[in-house]
């Protein structure tokens, strides 16, 4: 039994799903099937249910995965306090973003971690702020970067940056061509939203509430698990959505969408790491190198 089998039987355990899961870890699904069969043939034993195109944790899978878990914790805590004793940052850094902040503002700063850091292998998964908060929680990830709010007693959360939100729409809209709108009329239009956990969409939901606007009345016809599909279906219907003003930005001065005159929030962009776990010297580094000041960034 080797220590990427157990990471291989967890991420399946938790997704109940080989594809998603060869998807979380850079592998193939072939490679990820592989990894699991080889555990079952090992040990003689049957981890998981294979139901058509489906898969379920057998009894023997469910009373195995906390065993599993706790095994890969103590490996990454025994790995970081090598890495601590050598006296520099080294060993494997795992974090886990949201998307907004892992497509437009982290790329930058995992460069410079890198040119300073080299020893240091940084491994990058990206959902959203919710799974992101999990996978801290749950050590999957030493490190998670979110732009979302999290409410946690689990977790330390750091703000390190600022973000603003948009209301966009595409040139067909009616409000294209609007200098302002009233709050009353956002509930006259239909909306394209990301989906349920995105930090974009809590922090809109948020700004309703606060307007005396209740988030279920919207008019959602489509939820879209990434910024730019949100943007594609804006810019080719009549609908609207909110949006980070840096995935926003090429968009907007290129003409494609309109940014509409309504106030919207500014959201933080946020650290989260375990509170009661260890920080490592690679985990304070990145800590330091993402709460650099940033110059300012507006569309």
């Amino acid at each position: 039994m080797t220590l990427d089998q157990l990471r291989v039987f967890v991420e399946v355990a938790e997704r109940q799903h080989v594809t998603r899961a060869a998807a979380a870890l850079n592998m193939t699904q072939s490679a990820t099937s592989a990894a699991v069969s080889a555990l079952e043939q090992r040990h003689g034993v049957i981890l998981f249910n294979r139901i058509g195109r489906r898969i379920e944790l057998t009894e023997a899978g469910r009373l195995f995965l906390p065993e599993a878990k706790a095994l890969l914790e103590r490996a990454g805590a025994a790995e970081h306090m090598l890495a601590d004793l050598g006296g520099t940052a080294s060993g494997t850094l795992r974090l886990h973003a949201s998307q907004t902040v892992a497509s437009y503002w982290l790329p930058s700063r995992l460069v410079a971690y890198h040119e300073r850091f080299p020893r240091v292998d940084l491994e990058l998964v990206v959902g959203n702020t919710r799974s992101a908060a999990e996978a801290v929680i749950s050590g999957r990830a030493q490190l998670g970067v979110v732009e979302g709010e999290i409410d946690s007693p689990e977790l330390v959360r750091t703000k390190v940056a600022e973000d603003h939100l948009l209301l966009v729409v595409g040139n067909r809209h009616p409000w294209a061509d609007r200098q302002a709108i009233l709050p009353s009329e956002l509930m006259e239009t239909s909306w394209i939203m990301r989906e349920v956990g995105s930090g974009t969409r809590s922090a809109f939901e948020r700004e309703l509430q606060a307007l005396g606007l209740d988030p279920a009345d919207l008019s959602i016809v489509l939820e879209l698990p990434s910024n730019e599909a949100a943007i594609a279906a804006v810019e080719a219907g009549l609908s609207a959505t909110v949006i980070s003003s840096r995935a926003a930005r090429s968009h907007h001065f290129s003409g494609r969408v309109r940014a509409v005159d309504f106030p919207m929030p500014v959201r933080a962009f946020s650290v989260l790491h375990h509170r009661e776990r260890h920080v490592t010297r690679a985990m304070r580094a990145m800590l330091d190198i993402l709460q650099e000041q940033e110059k300012p960034n507006a569309v």
